[in-house]
């Protein structure tokens, strides 16, 4: 198996990036030298051919009609059996449709990935039917998931069932879509951002983004190698306790994970007595410029009746929050631009298992279909590209440098309190902008939520949205988040709080007499 060859222009081209002169004898002889060096890919790709290429996999899917299809949440529906009995027996799961699915076709809400049917299962796929699960399908995301509302898929914008006029938030708006409106049990969410929870809080579910590296990122398409996480999105926290144990835990293929991470127990202690935990209200998620007053109150309020239940609650300084976002940016930016678009998705540099075929096949599709990706990838595309070039990546270089200083303000906090409290997001779902809206709104309409959520992707700390009530008939999220590893505290202590709260309404339930009454806004 031949490698293709670079003809004399592609030499040109690589010598003018690297600053390579090439005078006449130069361009004579490299393309016999580099032919020379592209025997070992030669060999390699036979080898893989040989020896380690998956086998072709096709498993029965459809295309839901618009009727079927309300909220334009699901890719394509599927009814993947599990592969045993086990604690999910009987549950129905929607896949985040950036996560592979073996013999299901994937878009990652991108005309760039559109078209490729993965040969592997992601590694939370085989988890999940191996404890029962059936796969009902996959669920849109955003494009490239780079988005925190739900109207820049390729697919088309997702609605949100509690008002199909607005927005259901990203990037994991099908997930968050699909089980607030009951369609299927649980389902696979991915967070870089707040992609987990941002949606979760605007559809009134459960959403958890584990600590980094608890869940293996394996066979999910990444923006960037150090903020990558996939975790669960339930109606319930206890679900959520229960998916996460399924899915959490070292694979051995996913270089996010260090050799120590173990699945913890989520569920024996979920509903403990909480007495005496120490709560931790921070003021600087609170009162930002976007912030609804109404969104603040509710938050505040639903902290503060932890009180009722023995827990002690006070309100906290962490003046780097308000920087975390800033560092996160620098990271999500060049990183995403150097690793998700330059590097095809995966990058290089990194152990792991890798998915040579969607790497080419984005490859491939990538400059072909650029114009189509969404305003929020194209800033992506031209701010790293500045930074990785003209800044060198030395502003990244200084963000990473940044992050201990960032985790251990919070770790500070976390030693004064078990778990940090705040908004999930500063607003309740907002409408769906128009299809004409100018760049500049798209761009703060897509990211201007995601002020509180991002930092703790860059910092790794567990941290989960639960309903708190409605503001103007909308949910609103509390945000809980705790020390690294000790996700079971975080679920803890927002089931302690669900309890108290009491049954959370649905969608259905807005139209219904007997919708549950909340008194917490």
């Amino acid at each position: 198996m031949a490698t293709i060859r670079p003809d004399d222009n592609a030499i040109d081209t690589a010598a003018r990036h690297y600053g390579i002169t090439l005078d006449q004898s130069a361009r004579l002889e490299w393309p016999a030298l580099i032919d020379g060096a592209l025997g070992s890919y030669d060999v390699v790709d036979q080898l893989y051919a040989d020896e380690a290429t998956p086998p072709t996999t096709s498993r029965e899917h459809a295309v839901p009609t618009a009727n079927e299809n309300p909220l334009s949440a699901w890719y394509v529906t599927t009814s993947i059996p599990p592969t045993s009995d086990g604690v999910l027996t009987g549950r129905r799961v929607a896949i985040k449709d950036n996560v592979t699915v073996a013999g299901v076709p994937m878009m990652n809400g991108s005309r760039t990935v559109e078209g490729f049917t993965p040969s592997r299962d992601a590694t939370v796929v085989t988890r999940l039917l191996a404890a029962g699960a059936t796969v009902a399908g996959k669920a849109v995301c955003e494009d490239l998931c780079f988005s925190g509302s739900s109207f820049t898929p390729a697919s088309g914008p997702v609605r949100n069932p509690w008002d199909p006029q607005r927005e259901a938030g990203g990037s994991s708006g099908g997930s968050a879509a699909l089980v607030a409106n009951g369609d299927v049990d649980f389902a696979i969410g991915g967070d870089q951002g707040g992609s987990i929870r941002i949606p979760a809080a605007f559809c009134g579910v459960v959403g958890h983004k584990p600590t980094f590296g608890l869940v293996p990122y394996t066979g999910a398409f990444p923006i960037e190698r150090t903020i990558d996480h996939l975790g669960p999105i339930t109606r319930t926290v206890h679900e959520a306790a229960l998916m996460l144990s399924v899915i959490a835990g070292r694979d051995g293929n996913d270089p996010r994970q260090a050799d120590s991470v173990e699945a913890g127990d989520y569920l024996s202690t979920l509903d403990s007595d909480v007495d005496g935990l120490r709560i931790g209200i921070v003021r600087e998620g609170f009162g930002h410029a976007v912030s609804q007053p109404e969104v603040d109150d509710a938050v505040r309020a639903a902290a503060h009746s932890l009180t009722e239940i023995g827990c002690t609650v006070e309100e906290i300084n962490i003046p780097w929050h308000l920087h975390a976002f800033h560092i996160w940016n620098v990271i999500a930016t060049d990183g995403g631009a150097y690793q998700m678009l330059d590097g095809n998705g995966y990058g290089m540099n990194a152990e792991g298992l890798y998915d040579p075929e969607l790497m080419e096949h984005f490859a491939s599709r990538r400059i072909q279909h650029a114009d189509a990706l969404s305003e929020t990838v194209k800033l992506v595309a031209l701010t790293g590209h500045h930074g990785i070039t003209a800044l060198g990546g030395a502003s990244y270089g200084k963000a990473r440098n940044l992050v201990p200083l960032a985790r251990a303000a919070y770790d500070t906090a976390l030693r004064q309190f078990d778990v940090l409290v705040m908004p999930t997001l500063p607003y309740v779902a907002s409408e769906l902008p128009a299809k004409d809206v100018d760049r500049a709104t798209f761009i703060t309409k897509a990211l201007g939520m995601i002020a509180n959520t991002a930092p703790f992707d860059v910092t790794g700390h567990p941290s989960l949205s639960v309903p708190t009530g409605l503001v103007n008939g909308l949910p609103v999220g509390m945000m809980i988040t705790g020390k690294t590893f000790d996700d079971a505290t975080v679920l803890r202590v927002g089931r302690a709080f669900e309890k108290l709260r009491g049954a959370f309404p649905t969608p259905a339930d807005r139209i219904s007499d007997s919708a549950p009454q909340l008194s917490l806004t």
